[in-house]
């Protein structure tokens, strides 16, 4: 273990305000206080979550240090931290598992009551160990990856096997996880059975993988960026639909590759407000399940109400419903025994100084995954 209390200067991706450009600057890191942890980041990457807090969601606390996917080593620690020392190797979550509230213990929900979600940038005390020219900075969730340090509580991160790969490790700290505990721990696919998949990224792409681990025999891949489809067929996909091919809606061309009735879970990960109607219709009436996780800007999304009456079901999902100690270290673990392609997601890789050009290429057709390069 080692506590320190001395103050570290780095550099950081900073956003002040709605529609400003990132800067890349010196901000000051406070040393952690006793259940916190500081970390030197190795590496992160770019979720669309990332792109949502530039425009004010989930927290509209300016000026904020961007970032929250990513996996770096322990600096220092604490001292009330027994779980964890210096040269550690760390990825974040933005979700806790105290293992002793009623949602941990009931096994039907991992947002855990003693460590919430934090949705205001601030930590569990309210208060910043960010600060820029003596102003508070404040960050996505629970932490902010595109930094060269950080400070996080430690019931908020998971000690992972030092021999992991670093961007493949950044990946698992939220889109990819996402997904896969999506199809595993929220919808619970059952072997035999039939899915459909809405975007195929990082996100979507996990919830590939936890249907074909799970023992789904049909995974429908949905996108419209036809490089996806090689992509998905990496990971797990019996069939592909571009919408753009057809004049049909997505819920009748999924139809036609499951028997005309439709899927038994649909796993909406755009979140393209419309899709949202045409993932239920895309499931079997009376039975079909549909997992809503991609999150748009729009606080209320219309639904039609014939696709959620004749007896299919809507669940929100966050986190893919993975408990942050319990699950995401099985997840950690399948990752480290390199159990899922995750090298088909990085396509691209940036500097920190370079983080804009991180936002350009997420515009281009063959890119997945970003990674930003800090110090590995």
């Amino acid at each position: 273990m080692t506590i320190t209390s001395h103050v570290i200067t780095c550099k950081a991706a900073i956003c002040w305000g709605v529609g400003k450009p990132l800067t890349v600057e010196e901000i000051q890191i406070d040393p952690p206080k006793a259940t916190e942890v500081r970390v030197k980041m190795l590496c992160a990457s770019v979720c669309h979550t990332d792109i949502s807090s530039t425009q004010g969601f989930p927290h509209a606390n300016f000026p904020i240090a961007l970032g929250h996917e990513g996996v770096g080593v322990v600096e220092s620690v604490g001292d009330q931290v027994k779980n964890l020392k210096q040269g550690d190797v760390v990825i974040p979550t933005y979700i806790g598992e105290c293992q002793e509230c009623e949602n941990c213990v009931s096994g039907e929900s991992n947002l855990c009551f003693t460590y919430p979600i934090r949705l205001t940038g601030l930590m569990p005390d309210n208060t910043s160990r960010m600060s820029i020219r003596g102003q508070r900075l404040h960050h996505v969730l629970s932490c902010a990856t595109w930094s060269e340090y950080m400070v996080i509580d430690s019931n908020y991160i998971l000690k992972v096997d030092s021999r992991i790969d670093p961007a493949h490790a950044s990946f698992i700290s939220c889109g990819f996880s996402t997904g896969f505990g999506a199809a595993w721990r929220e919808a619970k696919v059952k072997s035999g059975s039939s899915v459909a998949v809405f975007g195929l990224g990082a996100v979507g792409l996990g919830a590939v993988s936890g249907a074909k681990m799970q023992g789904a025999t049909k995974i429908i891949g949905i996108d419209k960026n036809e490089m996806k489809r090689e992509k998905g067929e990496a990971f797990g996909i019996t069939d592909y639909i571009n919408p753009a091919d057809s004049d049909k809606s997505v819920s009748e061309l999924v139809k036609e590759l499951s028997g005309g009735m439709g899927v038994d879970y649909s796993f909406e990960c755009t979140g393209v407000a419309p899709l949202l109607t045409e993932s239920l219709e895309a499931t079997k009436m009376g039975k079909g399940k549909t997992i809503a996780i991609g999150t748009g800007t729009e606080p209320i999304v219309p639904l039609g109400l014939a696709s959620i009456m004749y007896g299919r079901t809507l669940k929100g999902s966050v986190f893919g419903g993975l408990k942050a100690i319990s699950d995401l270290s099985i997840t950690a673990n399948k990752c480290q025994k390199e159990e899922f392609p995750l090298q088909e997601l990085l396509t691209h890789e940036v500097a920190l100084a370079d983080i804009n050009k991180a936002f350009e290429l997420l515009k281009q057709r063959n890119c997945v995954k970003v990674v930003i390069k800090i110090s590995y």
